[in-house]
């Protein structure tokens, strides 16, 4: 039998099939357009000759450099030095001049702040949030209550020397005592001072306590935290009087904090960063919104 016999030829078309037949449809076996044939026969060429003059085949440490000695990562470093050119003159002048001298000049302070932006996600989202928001325990950089101040010199000097940190000798240091782990205050003191305290932040309060707390506070807190409670920048006495709070402000959580208060540790960035990185950030938290 000759092989024409064998082949299947579609009635409606009369184009010979593949022999392949899904759900009842035949393939037919049509050529390819000589346009799609040559156009892949080009890529083929192009790519054989992109491999011989580009990077391409890895090998056992590195991959074929290609003839043409060409590296993304050598392109990238050459553009990186050449933004840093670019910037030196604004490195230069951010880290000669006062950090409120950046913040008061428009071109420096735009630079500064795109800069701060960049470090404070590398460094400071860990803690503060990527919208600089805080949680318990890590202070909202957005809002207007600052421990140890909120002007852009006090939180460049924050953000250089850190708070409670031990490596460097010009951090800010102020321990709160432990009322109750030390037996300074008795539970009931402690409890009514607490009530006293929320009475000063405008919260409900039991009066009677309160008014006991009143005096026990004169006597313990007020050197810290202010006649009135509206805090004490220079001594890191938090601000008592409004309804922001870094450990929770509800009587249970101001007591605790009363009786064995916790105290965080910030690290100071001088060292690792460098002067003018700390100014671009001091000038990018200062610009939040929050700062004084």
């Amino acid at each position: 039998m000759a092989d024409n016999d064998k082949k299947e030829i579609d009635e409606l078309s009369g184009v010979e099939t593949t022999g392949h037949e899904w759900d009842g449809i035949r393939e037919l076996n049509n050529p390819l357009p000589r346009w799609w044939l040559w156009t892949f026969y080009a890529t083929i060429v192009w790519s054989i000759g992109y491999t011989i003059a580009y990077p391409a085949w890895p090998l056992i440490d590195n991959a074929t450099a290609g003839v043409l000695g060409w590296s993304s990562r050598a392109d990238l470093a050459d553009e990186v030095s050449q933004a840093a050119m670019l910037n030196q003159d604004k490195i230069s002048a951010i880290q000669s001049a006062a950090v409120s001298e950046i913040a008061a000049d428009e071109n420096l302070r735009q630079f500064a702040t795109a800069g701060g932006a960049s470090a404070f996600k590398v460094y400071c989202v860990q803690c503060h949030g990527s919208g600089a928001a805080g949680s318990a325990g890590y202070p909202n950089l957005n809002d207007d209550d600052w421990i140890w101040g909120g002007t852009v010199d006090d939180i460049y000097s924050t953000l250089m020397h850190g708070i409670r940190y031990d490596a460097d000798a010009d951090t800010r240091f102020n321990d709160m005592p432990a009322y109750g782990g030390d037996e300074i205050l008795t539970r009931a003191e402690i409890s009514d001072v607490a009530w006293y305290v929320r009475k000063l932040s405008d919260q409900d309060f039991d009066e009677t306590a309160a008014a006991n707390g009143e005096a026990i506070y004169a006597d313990n807190c007020a050197a810290c935290h202010g006649d009135t409670g509206e805090g004490v920048a220079e001594l890191g006495g938090p601000n008592l009087s409004d309804a922001i709070w870094l450990y929770g402000g509800t009587h249970a959580q101001i007591a605790a904090q009363i009786s064995n208060p916790r105290m965080g540790m910030m690290p100071g960035w001088g060292e690792r960063l460098g002067e003018a990185a700390v100014k671009q950030l001091a000038v990018y938290v200062h610009g939040l919104g929050g700062g004084e």
